[in-house]
């Protein structure tokens, strides 16, 4: 499942194409996503210009002067620019809706369909109150977010810390790849209770997953099965990571072997002696 640096790799890839750019039309093939793609979605934005693209957890948020176009990847989705419109090849089974824009065409895949194409009025008011946004935790490059934010916003989560972490609720962004890696490097047990961590482990932590995660954004994401950037470019993430996707090889510190287990039917991994507490 694309997580938040795939999305931003792709808002990145994605922004000098769409921004300040006046959508000419738009073409739903198929509108059977994970909740139906509004039917008027097309009279509303075509002949607008898209003000900005933003993301906020793991959604794209496509601003217009009319409202805002919310897109989620799902598992398998992914959003591909074609900058010569001529050159765009025809469209695959999988292939429900393109963007038409002043300078490309934008295209969304989603084998699965289990992504999201909505729209939020602006006559609804702010779009963060919009239901699929409203109960997003803090961003992880917010400076807000540190270790003190992290300390008081898990004193009455008994939950592990990385079902805390996955939930959303306190932090975004921290899917299940860089929830290992980040418990790896602060050097916490993925199974300690959220709510026995002290305020320097939770520091060490914050640290962690801000690191994790720039880096990730920096070499592209992570492609597992599904995931490619706008342009068509693998992420590159997995090549270093030091815990996930390694049950049984050394440890890249101490050499132990990596341990891999379910924590709510998502594999966790690592190391038993560098995460030992």
């Amino acid at each position: 499942m694309p997580e938040l640096p795939e999305v931003e790799v792709t808002r990145r890839a994605l922004a000098p194409y769409v921004e300040r750019r006046r959508v000419e039309s738009v073409v739903v093939r198929e509108p059977r996503l994970r909740w139906p793609v509004p039917p008027q979605l097309p009279m509303l934005i075509t002949g607008q210009t898209v003000a900005g693209l933003h993301r906020r957890g793991k959604y794209l948020l496509w601003t217009f002067r009319n409202g805002t176009l919310i897109s989620h990847l799902g598992m398998s989705g992914a959003w591909r620019v074609w900058p010569q419109r001529h050159r765009v090849p025809l469209p695959g089974t999988h292939d429900h809706v393109d963007l038409i824009v002043e300078s490309a065409c934008i295209r969304l895949t989603d084998p699965r369909r289990f992504g999201a194409l909505l729209w939020h009025d602006a006559g609804a008011g702010d779009v963060n109150a919009h239901p699929l946004l409203v109960n997003l935790g803090i961003e992880p490059f917010d400076a807000r977010f540190t270790g003190e934010w992290l300390y008081r916003s898990t004193r009455k989560r008994a939950a592990s810390i990385k079902q805390v972490l996955l939930a959303g609720d306190v932090v975004v962004g921290v899917g299940n790849i860089y929830a290992s890696e980040s418990l790896f490097r602060a050097r916490i047990n993925p199974k300690r209770a959220a709510q026995r961590l002290g305020q320097v482990r939770c520091e060490a932590l914050a640290v962690a997953v801000r690191e994790v995660l720039a880096e990730a954004i920096a070499v592209g994401g992570s492609t597992l099965r599904d995931f490619v950037s706008a342009d068509g470019k693998d992420g590159y993430f997995m090549l270093d990571a030091r815990v996930y996707g390694r049950a049984g090889l050394p440890c890249r510190v101490c050499a132990t072997p990596i341990v891999r287990v379910l924590q709510g039917q998502r594999a966790t991994y690592y190391c038993r002696l560098c995460q030992r507490r």
